[in-house]
């Protein structure tokens, strides 16, 4: 089996919004989130304006992580997998980091795994983001410069 991040395209959209999904159901501390038509039509909106990127395996090609970034603002948006501790989110991150000197994002307060994978990779935190609705974890704001 061959792994490899690509450019995401609009095809990929479907299998991205089910692992959020999927994520999302494994997470205790996590309420019911938007639906995968939902989160389709969100990406289907922000596709153009997003460096996304996809973590492929083959053969056949099955699409097992993600990652959006926003370069206008030098954000993480989201980074998804379905399987972690095979380096597949390092080497996401790595390409993040290609051509920046500064990225940020936000991860679940609860979400101590997340928190120490990010450190590893040069993140820190520098403040708390409030829940933004009712239910949902607080989360901090992480960034990372070169």
């Amino acid at each position: 089996m061959t792994t490899r991040i690509r450019k995401a395209t609009r095809d990929d959209i479907p299998d991205m919004a089910a692992i959020v999904v999927a994520w999302e159901k494994d997470m205790p501390w996590m309420p019911e989130g938007p639906t995968t038509d939902m989160i389709e039509t969100a990406m289907d909106e922000v596709f153009d304006l997003r460096d996304i990127y996809v973590v492929a395996e083959t053969p056949p090609e099955t699409i097992v992580g993600y990652m959006s970034v926003d370069p206008q603002k030098d954000k993480i948006g989201a980074i998804y997998l379905t399987a972690t501790g095979q380096g597949l989110g390092k080497a996401l991150i790595d390409q993040a980091k290609q051509g920046r000197r500064f990225l940020w994002l936000q991860t679940h307060q609860p979400n101590t795994r997340a928190h120490r994978f990010y450190e590893r990779e040069g993140f820190r935190v520098t403040g708390e983001i409030a829940p933004d609705a009712e239910g949902t974890p607080a989360q901090y704001r992480m960034e990372w410069a070169a």
